[in-house]
């Protein structure tokens, strides 16, 4: 049997991510759980911000921001630069996170986060409590230490991957499937 809740948001686990925004002499960080994928090509992802955080008026400022996945390792600091306010705190120094300059964008990445998404703003909609930067992604900053040198495939599942559930986080644990593994048809042998 099932309860009816208010309407809400309860599509979780999400992503906790951390977005970079600014240029290089300025920068903060803001952590995010509203985020995702929008369309395969062109590139596209969307960030949720509150116009009143700090971070939101140098994103809208700048048009461009990254987003830095983060990991079991970067949990804390990930929480910290949640709860806190950049313009009372630099989130950089005081979380332990290292600033790497951008590649396509002004604003600087995480260098402890295995794979930073740097994106530019291609249109804003006001959504109530949050706004939605739509963006497009420009460029893709992947940990070597991740790339598998046999095959050269992406090993993500290896980062150890923070997720967002309904007020707390958690790694990621084991996997079930990859897509398609519930239609494959089974080796035949010979």
């Amino acid at each position: 049997m099932k309860t009816d809740w208010k309407p809400g948001t309860m599509i979780y686990p999400l992503p906790a991510v951390l977005v970079s925004c600014g240029t290089e002499e300025k920068s903060n960080l803001i952590t995010v759980a509203w985020t995702g994928t929008i369309c395969t090509n062109p590139a596209m992802c969307y960030i949720s911000v509150r116009p009143e955080r700090h971070s939101y008026a140098m994103i809208k400022d700048q048009m461009e921001f990254t987003i830095n996945l983060t990991t079991e390792s970067m949990a804390r600091a990930t929480d910290w630069c949640g709860v806190r306010s950049g313009k009372d705190h630099d989130k950089w120094k005081e979380s332990g996170l290292t600033p790497e300059p951008g590649v396509k964008v002004s604003c600087p990445s995480v260098k402890e986060s295995p794979l930073s998404i740097e994106c530019r703003v291609k249109s804003i909609m006001s959504l109530g409590s949050h706004d939605m930067f739509i963006a497009e992604v420009l460029n893709v900053r992947a940990d070597e230490s991740l790339i598998d040198n046999g095959s050269g495939a992406f090993r993500l599942d290896k980062a150890g991957l923070l997720a967002y559930s309904h007020g707390h986080y958690f790694s990621l644990g084991e996997m079930i499937g990859k897509f398609g593994w519930s239609v494959k048809k089974p080796d035949k042998k010979k």
